[in-house]
């Protein structure tokens, strides 16, 4: 199993297989392309282009898809999947980071809010002229523009899917099994403050390793400030890595806060006699391999 980050700063850190950079974010800011690594793009979250347009957000009977709309337990704000000009800034976007040296694109936010959305004038209209039902029109539309950014991307094309194995082409529209046919590998974040309590991410990433039949990459966050929590994290870390996950990537501040993370494992004696005395061998493999760093 490989080791790896997904960070907010284009760094590279000793002790990794695999950089994931956010070139372009939920909040809407864009980045150049972090060359050498695998750029992360929000698709269709963009809480700047929705200020600057509001006529572009997702819509559903209880409202727009937005934060402040608290009829919807949204996490971010969402643009309309089907709006074409939107769609087509996007690609454009994908087409530019393609022209620099970068391992590979990962979409994220791709798809629709949720199962209520969007059901605003042209998405009624494109899914009445389909002559599908609702979740296969909404299927399609999202597997017919990561088919049309696979054309576009170069290198390495993964995708980051919402942690719910069972009803993901209901809610988001994602076919799994038809977007396994265009990527290279699934990205699957399952965030938390902490992993104190860890049963959920072990069982979610056993799940999707289990189903899906591209490789399956697990992210969790890494922010900790604590010992305690560093432990627990790496902990996690040790149980995810007895599924068959080709990678576990961190999410960090920076490098400096990856690095802390390696200090922490190569000088916590305790942990590692733990991870000794429970066999899990690909975790201290990892460790001892920083330890030739750190």
């Amino acid at each position: 199993m490989q080791i790896g980050l997904v960070t907010y700063k284009p760094e590279l850190v000793e002790g990794y297989d695999l950089h994931v950079f956010y070139s372009k974010s939920a909040d809407g800011q864009v980045f150049p392309a972090a060359k050498g690594m695998q750029n992360d793009v929000t698709v269709f979250c963009d809480a700047k282009s929705i200020r600057e347009d509001p006529s572009i957000v997702a819509v559903s009977n209880a409202g727009p898809a937005l934060r402040k709309n608290k009829r919807s337990n949204l996490a971010f704000d969402f643009v309309c999947p089907t709006h074409p000009q939107y769609r087509a800034k996007v690609l454009d976007y994908v087409k530019s980071l393609s022209r620099e040296s970068i391992l590979g694109v990962t979409l994220n936010l791709y798809h629709f809010p949720d199962q209520e959305y969007c059901v605003c004038p042209r998405c009624v209209e494109l899914w009445k002229q389909s002559g599908l039902n609702w979740t296969q029109w909404r299927a399609r539309t999202v597997t017919e523009f990561l088919r049309e950014a696979k054309e576009l991307a170069k290198g390495t094309f993964a995708v980051e899917i919402y942690p719910d194995p069972m009803l993901a082409k209901e809610r988001y529209g994602l076919d799994l099994e038809a977007i396994g046919e265009l990527v290279d590998y699934y990205h699957v974040p399952l965030s938390s403050r902490d992993y104190f309590t860890n049963y959920w991410a072990v069982m979610l990433a056993r799940d999707f390793a289990a189903s899906l039949k591209k490789p399956v990459v697990v992210e969790l966050s890494a922010e900790m400030p604590t010992d305690e929590k560093l432990e627990a994290l790496l902990k996690t870390v040790a149980y995810v890595s007895k599924n068959k996950i080709d990678a576990v990537l961190l999410l960090v501040h920076d490098s400096e806060n990856a690095r802390q993370i390696c200090k922490f494992a190569v000088q916590n004696r305790h942990l590692r006699d733990w991870l000794e005395q429970y066999d899990f061998k690909e975790m201290t493999q990892i460790i001892d391999g920083w330890a030739n760093i750190y």
